[in-house]
């Protein structure tokens, strides 16, 4: 029967002790003991739900890459028949205009990843800058860093989104900059929850005594208390960035030639869904991989992280 692991302090400082055989993380009978940073990376890799969606995503990566090198298809070839079926020569088919299908799959998601990438990494950083200096601060600070908060919440994305990339231009970069700054909300919100809680405690109160700047307090002694929740809201936030600029530019809001996305190969082929499917799905397909694995990732980081998690 699995039992239910807990991480508890050691007489080594930052070291717990590696739990015995039959535990939910396994290990050697003798007393050794392993880093925190040990004991997540262990968990996670025996999280056989996340490292299988780590090595699709990883593979699907390396292929969207390298394979358009290889197959020698070209974005700016339009020598192609209009609505070509899929053949040899186009995996895919093609597209109204005679461009291949497969090409604009693979450019897309190249570029709906990166997209992912830059507003995960943005709001990651303004999420925890803000939420951790307000959970530590309270008071004034607190009550205005959560206001802000509660004001981007009910801020139409779709309505800001349509004015910046209108008066700016649709380039893949600044959808990842309009994501990055509309996203950072339940990071600051989780990262101020636990905040209030550790600025209680005896470490920061000495650091605190001995006159460290807040600045420092929250930068090391704060932020890295609560790596895990950073680093699983940070997955997460990457799925939901890539699912949220797919929304966008298949109505026509993110996204815009010359550029492309996987939400922008949506937007100009779902017309053909009933006649031509593949010009649909594919897209689709990739959609759907990307955000599912990179969901799945999160969870194995959340249960590596999780001391109390149980291993199944």
């Amino acid at each position: 029967m699995a039992e239910t692991t807990q991480t508890t302090p050691a007489t080594h400082p930052g070291k717990v002790p590696d739990p015995p055989s039959g535990r939910a993380d396994g290990g050697d009978v003798g007393g050794a003991f392993l880093t925190q940073g040990q004991l997540v990376r262990r968990r996670f890799l025996r999280h056989r739900a996340a490292m299988t969606a780590l090595t699709i995503l990883v593979l699907f990566i390396l292929f969207v890459y390298i394979a358009p090198f290889f197959l020698g298809y070209s974005l700016t070839n339009l020598s192609a028949g209009s609505y070509e079926d899929p053949s040899p020569a186009h995996i895919f088919g093609t597209d109204q205009v005679g461009a291949d299908v497969f090409s604009l799959v693979m450019k897309g998601s190249q570029f709906s990843l990166q997209i992912g990438f830059i507003a995960a990494v943005i709001s990651t950083v303004v999420g925890v800058l803000l939420g951790t200096t307000a959970g530590y601060l309270r008071r004034g600070t607190d009550t205005a860093v959560s206001r802000v908060t509660d004001l981007f919440l009910v801020v139409p994305l779709q309505a800001v989104a349509a004015i910046l990339i209108a008066g700016l231009g649709g380039s893949w970069w600044l959808v990842g900059l309009i994501l990055g700054f509309f996203l950072w909300m339940p990071i600051a919100r989780v990262t101020r929850a636990e905040a209030l809680a550790l600025a209680q405690r005896e470490f920061v109160e000495a650091a605190r005594a001995s006159g460290a700047t807040t600045w420092r307090i929250v930068t090391k002694h704060l932020v890295p208390n609560m790596i895990g929740t950073i680093v699983v809201n940070a997955t997460l936030t990457l799925a939901l960035a890539v699912l949220t600029e797919a929304a966008l530019s298949f109505i026509g809001l993110g996204v815009q030639i010359p550029d492309t996305s996987l939400g922008l190969v949506l937007n100009q082929n779902y017309t053909q869904l009933g006649t031509r499917p593949w010009l649909f799905w594919a897209p689709f397909v990739a959609i759907v991989l990307i955000s599912l694995t990179i969901n799945f990732i999160g969870d194995g980081l959340r249960d590596a992280f999780d001391p109390r998690q149980t291993r199944r």
